[in-house]
C-alpha cells in the first residue's frame, strides 16, 4: 500500500494552480474538465510519478468552518518535505510568498509556514 494522492481545498483553481506551481513550483501533472467539475493535480518535478496533490474546490458547506479553524488555531492544512528551509523560506518570500512563520527548529526538523493564498496555512519541513 502506498499514498497516491492527497488534497488540499482551495477557494479558487486557477490561482491555486498558479500558486502550486508558480510560487511552490510543482508541475501540473492533470486537468480534466469533468462536465461542471475539475479533477487538476500536481506533483514534485523531481518525482512526476510520485504522490499527487489534488486541488480541491471548497465547495463542500463543512469545508469553510473546517478552513478557518485551521488557519485560526495556525494549523497547517498539509507538510512538504524540502532540504532546506532556511533555503527555501527565503526563495520563496523573494516570490512574494506571505509566511506566518518563519523557519524555527522543532527538534529534529525545522518548519515554516506560509499562506498559500487558497484559504490554507501550508508547512514546509526539513529533516
Amino acid at each position: 500500500m502506498r499514498i497516491q494522492l492527497a488534497s488540499v481545498f482551495v477557494d479558487d483553481l486557477d490561482k491555486a494552480l498558479h500558486f502550486y506551481t508558480e510560487k511552490l513550483g510543482f508541475t501540473k501533472k492533470t486537468d480534466l474538465d469533468l462536465g461542471g467539475a475539475r479533477w487538476l493535480t500536481v506533483v514534485s518535478p523531481e518525482d512526476p510519478d510520485g504522490t499527487e496533490l489534488l486541488l480541491e474546490p471548497d465547495t463542500h458547506p463543512a469545508v469553510q468552518p473546517y478552513k478557518d479553524a485551521l488557519v485560526a488555531d495556525g494549523i497547517p492544512a498539509t507538510s512538504f518535505a524540502v532540504d532546506d528551509a532556511h533555503a527555501e523560506f527565503q526563495r520563496l518570500r523573494g516570490l512574494g510568498v506571505q509566511f506566518v512563520q518563519e523557519p524555527a527548529r522543532m527538534g529534529p526538523v525545522t518548519t515554516a509556514v506560509l499562506d498559500d493564498t487558497c484559504g490554507n496555512l501550508i508547512q514546509i519541513h526539513q529533516q
